[in-house]
């Protein structure tokens, strides 16, 4: 059998094991209709592998989709639909979304299915409990790592902030928050969840 030259070679070349392994199994009625499945296979594959790797490095606490998920238990502006979300036609337009509401009402269940939505779309996403991120933001200010925590943040296309207002922030904090919103401003999308009402965040 041939299987370890096969397994060699993928790695040399930098393919992956699934390609040698569904070299094994995968039929086809002359050579290029084999290579062509072979090929489809190895591109599924890592579209399925990239798309596990934005989620992972998402951070979110728990997978949720939007199956289950009860839109007729929220209320939504008039010119917002669940098609639109789902659709994830906000990120195209760089529009931010804040979700207000009492704890249970289904904040933190959503935007994270709208991240998870974003992954699948092959687009970089991160999930932070704001309080968390404000401590990490602080930890990298003293350790003199905030650039670098910074650049690798605002890669992301999709900011999700969770129990935003939950835990008073000191200045610094609030300076160091401030600044994320402001060098996301028309660049990214961020989307907030609070218990707070927008009259009372100042």
């Amino acid at each position: 059998m041939l299987d370890k030259e096969i397994s060699e070679g993928c790695k040399r070349l930098k393919l992956s094991q699934n390609l040698a392994e569904k070299a094994q199994t995968i039929t086809g009625e002359n050579h290029q209709e084999y290579l062509l499945k072979l090929i489809e296979s190895e591109i599924e594959y890592r579209q399925a592998a990239r798309i596990d790797k934005l989620i992972n490095k998402a951070g979110f606490y728990t997978i949720k989709t939007f199956q289950g998920f009860r839109f007729d238990e929220i209320n939504l502006p008039n010119d917002v639909t669940p098609e639109y979300l789902k659709g994830l036609g906000f990120l195209k337009t760089k529009t931010n979304i804040v979700m207000y509401g009492n704890v249970g009402t289904g904040k933190t269940y959503l935007s994270t299915a709208l991240g998870v939505e974003a992954c699948k779309a092959g687009i970089e996403t991160r999930f932070f409990r704001t309080a968390a991120l404000v401590n990490r933001l602080s930890e990298a200010k003293r350790d003199g790592t905030l650039t670098i925590f910074m650049t690798r943040l605002l890669k992301a296309e999709l900011i999700i902030l969770d129990e935003w207002g939950y835990v008073p922030l000191d200045i610094t904090g609030s300076q160091l928050l401030f600044e994320i919103i402001s060098e996301c401003y028309e660049r990214k999308t961020l989307i907030i969840n609070t218990n707070i009402e927008f009259s009372r965040w100042i």
